[in-house]
């Protein structure tokens, strides 16, 4: 980690979208540090090919999203509800990824993302895979891992949860992130098929984002959106029967920063989708600490789960971790693992985390200055 040369302290930069939530958080959180102001430089800028960084700098990778210019670029469409799309966008965001890693090194700045774990992270086959070979528990997938075969179709997912004796999976796009066009499929008897989704059909067939979960009670229906999503990629993985809280279906969402689990919200929901923006509400999470413990369980092993998850992308300060509590609380495994995970505000460290009365923001910030004063050093790739 580069240190400046007047005061030892960093010196920051973040490539994300100027005045976005996310930038914004995270300048309140390096301003509460005690460090000047991180230097922005626009996703647009990237894109444009006209970024820059200076020497010294230590460079964050914030997302691209919620920027309509942005996501032309990346995914050539005007409407970013859109869903398809995704696989041109991941070839584009990757790209400028490693655009950001190329322009850092000549520079001689360092970055606190890794150009090759966000492309893992981006594919959720590949994630998958790494985590499996990791010895993280994940669901079991028939699509895990750069050898796995390719999804053309709702014929071969049909074919694939017959082969494999699934009949309930989660249908993801490979690309997708909170919870676009992901499908909760179930089958039962005399071949009837029905899914849980957020995604819309148009008269034209196109897909769109929705922040209504609906029911589609036909094959026929089910067979037309994996379809039209199939191009982009498709990622299966067997639905876990989750544990719940007050009747709802629960799930965690924990943040690691610098290895060590920091942070964590429970998401309820009544339906198979937790995520916060489709409806979703935090839960308790001292009532999850009971239930684990009353369950003969350690909360303790369930966060170092989150952080063994994390281990496997080392090259990436911050990660957050979704953990699927299976039915009974005494056994837990990783749904996702998600380079941009961390925006939870107003959400403060877990005790004994060493992230106290700080926001995820300003727990990273705390790390890069740990590592700064450990005299640490993240090059560019």
């Amino acid at each position: 980690m580069s240190r400046s040369a007047s005061n030892g302290a960093p010196r920051l930069a973040v490539v994300g979208n100027p005045g976005s939530r996310r930038v914004s958080l995270f300048q309140d959180a390096v301003r509460a540090a005690g460090l000047p102001e991180a230097r922005t430089v626009s996703w647009l800028d990237v894109l444009r090919g006209v970024a820059d960084f200076l020497p010294g700098e230590t460079v964050r990778i914030e997302s691209p999203g919620e920027d309509a210019e942005v996501d032309r670029w990346l995914r050539g469409a005007d409407d970013p509800t859109r869903v398809e799309g995704s696989a041109l966008w991941y070839a584009g965001f990757t790209a400028a990824v490693r655009e950001v890693a190329r322009a850092a090194a000549r520079a001689g700045a360092g970055l606190l993302d890794g150009p090759a774990d966000i492309a893992v992270l981006f594919d959720k086959r590949l994630c998958h895979g790494v985590l499996e070979a990791a010895g993280v528990p994940v669901p079991a997938s028939p699509t895990s891992g750069p050898a796995a075969p390719a999804v053309r179709g709702w014929a071969d997912v049909r074919a694939l949860m017959a082969e494999h004796r699934m009949p309930r999976v989660f249908v993801k796009p490979a690309h997708g992130s909170s919870a676009s066009g992901v499908l909760a499929v179930e089958t039962a008897g005399a071949g009837r098929v029905r899914a849980t989704t957020s995604v819309e059909r148009d008269p034209a067939g196109r897909l769109y984002n929705s922040l209504r979960v609906r029911r589609c009670t036909t094959e026929r229906e089910v067979a037309a959106i994996v379809d039209a999503l199939a191009p982009d990629g498709l990622h299966i993985e067997r639905w876990l029967p989750k544990a719940a809280q007050g009747g709802r279906v629960a799930d965690l969402r924990v943040v690691v920063v610098d290895g060590r689990a920091t942070h964590a919200v429970v998401r309820t929901s009544r339906s198979p989708m937790t995520n916060l923006h489709l409806g979703g509400e935090r839960g308790d999470l001292d009532q999850v600490r009971a239930a684990v413990g009353a369950a003969g369980a350690d909360w303790g092993a369930a966060l170092a789960v989150c952080e063994q998850a994390a281990e496997a992308f080392p090259d990436t300060l911050c990660v957050g971790v979704d953990l699927l509590p299976v039915t009974g609380w005494r056994r837990f495994a990783v749904g996702e693992v998600n380079a941009f995970g961390d925006l939870l505000p107003r959400l403060t460290g877990l005790p004994g985390s060493g992230a106290e009365g700080l926001d995820t923001y300003a727990a990273q910030v705390a790390a890069v200055l740990n590592r700064a004063r450990n005299t640490r050093v993240t090059p560019a790739p």
